[in-house]
């Protein structure tokens, strides 16, 4: 069956075959097959936990009969020394699954937990944080619950879901019409009901996408905060706008103040470090 890297529970064992191989040999070697442990997940850093849901897929994939008790859900926030979660069972298996787990949820917990920041900077502003396609191979669909999980929007999942018209697309085809015009009688030849974005980069394409029309969303990139605030001004909510380029904790708050619909930021998932986990026997 081909794998889908869209469902969990293919990347899960896709990961453990990865990591397992022909076997852990560590615990074969030195840890009875009928032995009975517990451990728990320990938090050493304050921050959102994200990646609980992937742990009970993880421990469940692994060996169905481990007993997992969680103690903090997806979202909740975390200080240093909270126990997350127990796990019970047999010791060959806690351990072949614990750097998956941890890899994971320190992973996603990371990004939970920049995003949350970031959404807190702009919560009393009627603008959305959305993220990107900046994600690791293979890692997407938990770096997107993760930003989903810290309070931000997704957005496209994937080159499948929507039309975006960047800059590189706009050059090959010719020009902002021409991508337009094209793309919508691409959508009607093949039956497709995708929402189409196209990028700009100055106020005369704006001018240019609205003499056109069509589209869906305009993608303001790299825009300074004057000519944000006279784009979406000139838009006047004909279309969708997002605001895209150099957003970071420092700029968010004053991009969202232009009036922009939408801000996205690669830095949620290609600019974190992960939140410090542990497991340990007890």
């Amino acid at each position: 069956m081909e794998t889908n890297p869209n469902e969990l529970i293919d990347l899960v064992r896709l990961a453990l075959r990865e990591d397992g191989g022909d076997g852990d040999h560590s615990s074969l070697s030195c840890v009875p097959p009928e032995a009975t442990k517990r451990a728990r997940l320990l938090a050493k850093q304050d921050g959102i936990l994200a990646g609980v849901a992937v742990a009970l897929t993880i421990f469940k994939e692994v060996d169905a009969s481990l007993a997992v008790e969680v103690l903090v859900q997806d979202g909740e926030p975390i200080r240093v020394g909270d126990v997350v979660l127990t796990v019970e069972g047999r010791a060959q298996s806690i351990l072949r699954a614990e750097r998956l787990v941890l890899n994971t949820m320190q992973r996603m917990s990371g990004i939970a937990t920049y995003t949350r920041h970031m959404v807190e900077l702009i919560a009393d502003l009627p603008v959305k944080l959305l993220d990107t396609r900046k994600t690791t191979p293979n890692f997407r669909l938990f770096e997107k619950m993760a930003t989903r999980i810290g309070g931000a929007t997704n957005h496209r999942m994937g080159l499948y879901d929507m039309i975006m018209l960047k800059d590189n697309h706009i050059d090959y085809a010719g020009g902002i019409e021409a991508a337009i015009t094209r793309a919508r009688t691409y959508l009607q030849a093949t039956g497709r009901n995708l929402r189409l974005e196209v990028e700009v980069r100055n106020l005369t394409e704006v001018e240019e996408v609205l003499r056109v029309g069509n589209v869906d969303i305009i993608m303001l990139d790299n825009f300074s905060l004057d000519d944000l605030r006279e784009a979406v001004r000139r838009i006047d909510h004909r279309f969708e706008t997002e605001a895209s380029g150099n957003i970071n904790e420092k700029t968010l708050r004053a991009v969202a103040e232009t009036g922009v619909d939408g801000i996205s930021s690669g830095a949620l998932t290609h600019q974190i470090k992960s939140l410090d986990l542990s497991l340990k026997a007890y």
